[in-house]
C-alpha cells in the first residue's frame, strides 16, 4: 500500500479511470520530490471520516 492510498488528495477521476493526486504542485515542488530518495509528500494528509466526531465529543 502506498502512502497516498489513504491521502485526502487521492481521488478517483472517472473520465480517466484512475486514481491521481490533486494537490497543488508548484515546479519546485515536483523537482523536490523527484530528487527525494525517501516516499514522503508534503502534502500528505491523511483521510480520516472520524476526526470531526473526535473533535465534537
Amino acid at each position: 500500500m502506498m502512502i497516498c492510498d489513504n491521502c485526502v488528495h487521492y481521488v478517483y477521476d472517472e473520465e480517466e479511470d484512475i486514481y491521481l493526486c490533486n494537490a497543488e504542485f508548484d515546479e519546485d515542488d515536483v523537482f523536490a520530490f523527484s530528487l527525494s530518495q525517501k516516499e514522503e509528500c508534503r502534502f500528505y494528509s491523511s483521510y480520516d471520516e472520524y476526526k470531526i466526531v473526535r473533535k465534537q465529543n
